[in-house]
């Protein structure tokens, strides 16, 4: 478990659990125009990188990370990341992609890549701030038409 100072609360970082559902499943339906089903986070539960953050008593954010061999090396894969609306801005999403990015590193990734959406520039500035980089961008990713842009970092 990670714990971290945030303005004036403290964030700590644990694995997901079966309990912290409801709450994330609150956090996404927030965040993004277009959530992922219930379904699709009771799918991850087992994976090492499903972590949530923790303040003022409950889950204010989580991340969804896994990896898949790639060419005898792992490769890391950022799904899903979302803090609550009233804790963005407190360093819970940093904390959730630094402790998302130790898990792959413990599991033997080499790199990372995430998709992130071409409009969200909040979430493309701290992918910047960790060394993420645009590899290339997927035109239409998103239900709504939107682009994707791939990044990726090394976790050396």
């Amino acid at each position: 478990m990670t714990t971290v100072a945030s303005d004036d609360d403290a964030v700590s970082v644990r694995q997901a659990t079966p309990g912290d559902l409801l709450r994330i499943h609150r956090i996404e339906q927030l965040a993004f125009p277009q959530p992922w089903p219930m379904s699709a986070f009771e799918n991850y539960l087992e994976e090492p990188g499903f972590l949530v953050a923790e303040a003022d008593g409950g889950v204010v954010g989580y991340v969804v990370a896994d990896s898949v061999p790639n060419h005898g090396t792992p490769l890391g894969h950022v799904k899903d990341i979302a803090v609550a609306p009233d804790h963005r801005g407190e360093g819970v999403g940093r904390t959730l992609l630094d402790s998302a990015l130790e898990t792959l590193r413990e599991g033997g990734a080499g790199s990372v890549k995430l998709e992130v959406r071409a409009s969200n520039d909040v979430a493309i500035s701290l992918y910047r701030a960790f060394d993420f980089e645009h590899q290339r961008t997927v035109p239409n990713y998103y239900g709504n038409g939107e682009d994707a842009l791939v990044m990726v970092r090394g976790l050396d």
